[in-house]
């Protein structure tokens, strides 16, 4: 999430990055200083989440619009021919083969339809999006991050179309959770994030779980925990059994989110956390239950729970010595699994954190970056036909062959076996049972 604001952010791999938290609680602070820390440095290092409060973007209100549902034509092949023009950051492996099989069947449906792609990395594609949009070239499809300083600002300037006639014409509500939804949600003045029109749709997903080594577990005499308390326990148990019990390495200041989010629904309810995590007005991060919170990832900082130097450990370096055997846990993104299991194998496992304060499964997660129709795109019909194409049921089922998870139906195709498997169950539990945590 590197570049703009954490309130609303939906992580994605290639763009994590600022999302500060504190060094002092996970390091080597005193014992006795452990709630002193856990409520004044890791406050601190949470205070870029007050830059981002609700109507800080500014932005006189939303003008981009939409159709409403009888107004959508969904004869595209009535259409003539048809260029559509198409901006997007698939371009990684399984992405990117699955985006292609995607636009050859889109267009051998729609043979009148040429659809020109400009793939791009994720980097270039973000730089290029504010111009892009309020420019005289605007694609007709664009992928536009999904966070409050990104989406937020341009449903905002009134540089994106309204989907809600799309989706009602197309049933996109019946195909999605509503958690999914709410993650590409906002008021028409860009202000509230997770309520309101929706402005984009996603094809694959993302959660943070508990990657875990079964045979360590075995080794300690553990079992993978059910409840928060059996996961505290299990901390005791690999520490005294000479293991480093989680393994985290934080140099690059936003990991330690993916440790605290699950953590902090234990103690604070998910709607708490999506006010807080989306920048809208009504929580607060002093609460005694966030406090609660910080203080125990401060305890697990202090105790050497989380390795001897976490905020010295680089993130590419700590998933690799997880494969190597340091640690028992590794608290972290689903993205993680095939490269690591490409290391651990079938020792490799995977599970969505036990339940929160509420009794469900609440954790940080997210989707893949949405697909848009920007306010001045030419073929606006022809570009939600596409979107709802590419986010199908015959979507999810290309995507998950090609390797990738799909945001909807990803229980239904997990794997039959392997850590891919525990990582499609997880997300389907969470996003369809609990909440996806921003």
């Amino acid at each position: 999430m590197a570049g703009y604001c954490a309130a609303g952010s939906a992580a994605t791999p290639e763009r994590r990055g600022d999302d500060a938290v504190a060094a002092d609680p996970i390091q080597e602070a005193p014992l006795q200083r452990r709630h002193f820390l856990g409520t004044t440095a890791a406050l601190g290092g949470l205070g870029l989440l007050a830059a981002c409060a609700p109507g800080s973007d500014g932005g006189a209100g939303g003008e981009g619009g939409g159709p409403a549902a009888d107004e959508v034509t969904t004869d595209i092949a009535g259409l003539g021919e048809v260029t559509l023009v198409v901006w997007d950051q698939e371009v990684r492996g399984a992405q990117n083969d699955a985006i292609e099989a995607l636009i050859t069947r889109f267009q051998e449906q729609y043979p009148n339809v040429t659809v020109d792609r400009h793939a791009q990395s994720n980097d270039d594609l973000q730089q290029q999006t504010g111009l892009a949009l309020s420019g005289n070239d605007v694609p007709d499809v664009l992928q536009v991050n999904n966070a409050r300083g990104d989406m937020g600002a341009f449903v905002a300037d009134g540089l994106l179309t309204d989907l809600t006639g799309y989706a009602e014409t197309y049933g996109w509500e019946d195909r999605y959770t509503p958690s999914v939804l709410s993650k590409t949600r906002y008021s028409a003045d860009g202000v509230t994030f997770g309520e309101g029109s929706l402005y984009g749709l996603p094809q694959s997903g993302e959660v943070c779980g508990i990657f875990y080594s079964q045979a360590k577990l075995d080794a300690i005499g553990a079992e993978p925990p059910a409840t928060w308390e059996d996961l505290f326990a299990l901390v005791q148990t690999a520490a005294e059994n000479g293991e480093q019990p989680i393994m985290l390495g934080n140099l690059d200041q936003w990991p330690g989110f993916h440790v605290f989010g699950p953590l902090q629904a234990h103690y604070v309810d998910p709607e708490t956390i999506t006010t807080l995590g989306m920048g809208n007005a009504g929580a607060d991060w002093t609460s005694a239950e966030n406090i609660a919170a910080l203080a125990q990832l401060a305890e697990w900082g202090a105790s050497g729970a989380l390795g001897d130097s976490p905020n010295g450990l680089a993130y590419d370096d700590a998933w690799p010595a997880f494969t190597e055997g340091t640690g028992v846990l590794l608290i972290g993104g689903s993205w993680l699994g095939p490269d690591m299991a490409a290391v651990m194998g079938e020792d490799l496992r995977f599970m969505a954190p036990p339940p929160g304060v509420d009794g469900t499964v609440a954790t940080t997660g997210g989707t893949g970056i949405p697909f848009s129709i920007p306010a001045a795109a030419a073929n606006p019909d022809v570009a939600a036909a596409f979107i709802d194409y590419i986010t199908s049921d015959e979507a999810m089922e290309l995507i998950a062959e090609a390797g990738g998870m799909p945001v909807n139906r990803a229980a239904e195709l997990a794997p039959d076996s392997g850590v891919n498997k525990d990582i499609y169950e997880a997300f389907d539990a969470v996003s369809t049972e609990g909440t996806l945590l921003p």
